[in-house]
């Protein structure tokens, strides 16, 4: 674990900005104003060129999971067995993706922890075989840095709560080893009927540790729960407009509005099962989630290797210009693209950073355990 924590800490090497050409152009700060759109250009090329400064922060990518039923794979060169491979997030412009650590229904519950370091460990490698293109990031600036050098930042996480093992201790460590967002469901303290005592100071400890709530299919009680409770925003790694297609990790419009209100941030989905089999369909959620949701509190979750099914035209993590593109053709504003693509995922890294320095000055980790909380 030692060693693990040294990788995900390494700083950048010195001779890396060195490296590139001199004439590269460095994409600016999140917020910083878009260059003049060219409006003869056709929506696919203003597409590339905003991805170019603006590249896709993908919410959630199940590439560790499947990698692990691989007896090989070639990412550098193009690997047909998964939806992810560094061609096609180049090809994609994809800029940052968060690796999901979820574990697959029916996993015996004393395996949730150390199936979870293995997929962690599996990230680290993954990581480290392919220096030139991917880099492990967990702050907001470490991402920034690794666009600013060409590589694509990778954030570890959402986890499974189960991973926990009802142990604040051990939130803490896995926090030390990298992890930045925990799905709050599927345990005794996140269920159906909401947070009870232990979750809340689960959400407490996460905020002051810097690590985000995922609130993808949890229960409704839990998620109002955790939007009073927690200071810092909260993320929906994997959920669309419920009014547009009931599935049950979908989010109804009264969440939404409220989601918007906390500054939370709803990555929609890229499924043929959450949002339908067509980009059209996609872009519908995308429409919905914004009016009420508001600009400032939607992102994309590309959801590839995850088991899912997507529509023909979004196949893979190749296909992002693509709905960059139908969006541009419905009327988008490209400032409002590049908070889709680039900048509410900065906003919400930046501000749970902010929080748990804030809350880090203000109180020492949590000690309670579940028993005393919950009896």
């Amino acid at each position: 674990m030692a060693e693990l924590q040294d990788d995900l800490h390494t700083a950048p090497e010195a001779g890396e900005l060195g490296d590139l050409p001199l004439d590269t152009p460095f994409p600016p700060e999140p917020y910083a104003p878009l260059p003049e759109p060219d409006p003869d250009a056709a929506p696919l090329e203003r597409a590339y060129a905003l991805l170019e400064t603006h590249p896709v922060a993908d919410g959630y990518s199940g590439l560790p999971w499947a990698l692990r039923h691989l007896p090989w794979y070639d990412l550098e060169l193009g690997e047909s067995a998964v939806d992810t491979d560094v061609p096609r997030l180049r090809k994609g412009r994809v800029g940052a993706l968060f690796c999901s650590l979820h574990l697959p229904e029916g996993l015996a519950a004393n395996r949730a922890v150390a199936a979870t370091l293995e997929q962690l460990d599996l990230v680290r490698a993954v990581v480290a075989g392919h220096p030139e293109y991917l880099r492990p990031a967990r702050t907001a600036g470490e991402v920034v840095d690794a666009h600013h050098c060409g590589r694509a930042a990778v954030l570890l996480g959402p986890a499974t709560a189960a991973a926990l093992d009802d142990s604040l201790g051990l939130l803490r460590v896995l926090h030390g080893l990298g992890l930045r967002a925990l799905t709050l469901t599927g345990t005794s303290w996140a269920s159906e009927a909401g947070l009870t005592r232990f979750g809340d100071a689960v959400v407490r400890e996460m905020n002051r540790l810097g690590v985000l709530a995922d609130l993808s299919g949890a229960s409704e009680p839990t998620i109002r729960r955790v939007l009073a409770t927690s200071r810092a925003p909260v993320l929906a790694t994997r959920s669309a407009a419920r009014a547009l297609r009931p599935h049950p990790a979908n989010l109804p419009d009264d969440l939404l509005v409220e989601l918007g209100a906390a500054k939370g941030l709803c990555m929609v989905p890229l499924t043929a099962e959450q949002t339908g089999p067509t980009i059209r369909d996609v872009a519908d959620h995308l429409d919905h989630v914004r009016a009420l949701a508001g600009p400032g509190c939607v992102g994309l979750s590309g959801t590839y290797d995850a088991g899912c099914a997507h529509p023909q035209e979004l196949s893979d993590a190749s296909c992002y210009p693509h709905l960059i593109a139908e969006l541009l053709r419905r009327g988008w504003t490209e400032p409002d693209l590049a908070l889709l693509t680039w900048g509410n995922v900065q906003r919400v890294l930046r501000a749970a950073d902010s929080t748990a320095r804030t809350e880090q000055a203000r109180r020492e980790p949590a000690t309670a355990r579940i028993t005393e909380l919950d009896g």
